[in-house]
């Protein structure tokens, strides 16, 4: 299997930009060390133990915060976020992003959006590098459910998804 090329980037880019999928905020730390980032690289990977995995870029300062907290939380962003999506997506850096909307602090102490459609909440449970990214496994030990139309990355931007 090892024969084959890999296809270049933009070529990936190009045939993944019809693959919508939900836009969420990662975050994890505390006060001054708070760190997050929007990713739209979130997924359900088991049941028992509940676990998600998350793919974030190894040269973001938010990886090495997981790494260093061993605790991440998920913020799962709805109609009307998505300022903040951009926010977390490179508009701002380090703390600073969490200045323009209402934060709590989740039961391991990592910071998740108040008014977020759902919130999930992480102890690492197992990290691999590979090629770019860190893939983060999580396994959830809080939820917070919440209402209201997703975010949805699909062709290159961000939409609201309706309902009904």
């Amino acid at each position: 299997m090892t024969d084959f090329r890999s296809v270049e980037a933009a070529e990936f880019r190009l045939a993944m930009r019809n693959l919508a999928s939900g836009v969420a905020i990662v975050t994890t730390g505390m006060e001054t060390t708070r760190r997050g980032l929007t990713v739209s690289s979130v997924t359900s990977l088991c049941m028992d133990p509940p676990c998600l995995l998350v793919g974030v870029n190894y040269s973001s300062e938010t990886h090495a915060a997981i790494l260093a907290n061993g605790r991440f939380g998920v913020s799962l962003l709805g109609r009307g976020q998505e300022d903040l999506a951009m926010r977390f997506a490179g508009g701002a850096k380090g703390v600073d992003r969490f200045e323009t909307a209402p934060w709590e602090q989740g039961v391991l102490d990592v910071p998740l959006l108040e008014p977020a459609i759902g919130a999930l909440e992480c102890v690492l449970h197992h990290h691999q590098r590979v090629g770019t990214h860190g893939l983060f496994i999580g396994r959830i030990v809080a939820t917070r459910g919440g209402s209201g139309d997703p975010l949805v990355n699909f062709q290159g931007s961000i939409h609201a998804l309706p309902l009904s």
